[in-house]
């Protein structure tokens, strides 16, 4: 995974390829990632951490994302629905890749899980 972490100065726990080539695009494409909620969590892929990289070169574009586990039951449904609102974001073709990290809390967005118990 190419996913970094963020600096200090920078709001978001991960970094992505886009956020340096792409600037531009990157809080409308985060708006509507927040869009796409995990039903049995409550909470959206942007808070989650589940959005490992983003990559835009010429007229596309590629999401590296896991899930929370691998037999999530809304997994192809949360990747569609990904695909869709990344394509409605940044107007241009959009494939996920899905990554080979195993997801943990320390991955969700700073305060994320706070209402849920979670720290």
């Amino acid at each position: 995974m190419t996913a970094k972490s963020a600096k200090e100065s920078h709001p978001y726990k991960v970094v992505w390829q886009a956020d340096h080539t792409h600037p531009q695009l990157m809080d409308h494409f985060r708006d509507k990632m927040g869009e796409v909620v995990d039903p049995e969590i409550g909470l959206n892929v942007i808070e989650l951490g589940l959005i490992r990289d983003l990559w835009i070169k010429d007229n596309k574009a590629e999401i590296t994302m896991i899930l929370t586990t691998p037999f999530c039951p809304y997994g192809p449904a949360m990747l569609e629905m990904t695909r869709k609102k990344a394509e409605e974001a940044l107007k241009r073709p959009v494939t996920i890749e899905m990554g080979m990290e195993m997801w943990d809390l320390s991955m969700m967005e700073e305060g994320a899980g706070g209402d849920w118990g979670l720290f």
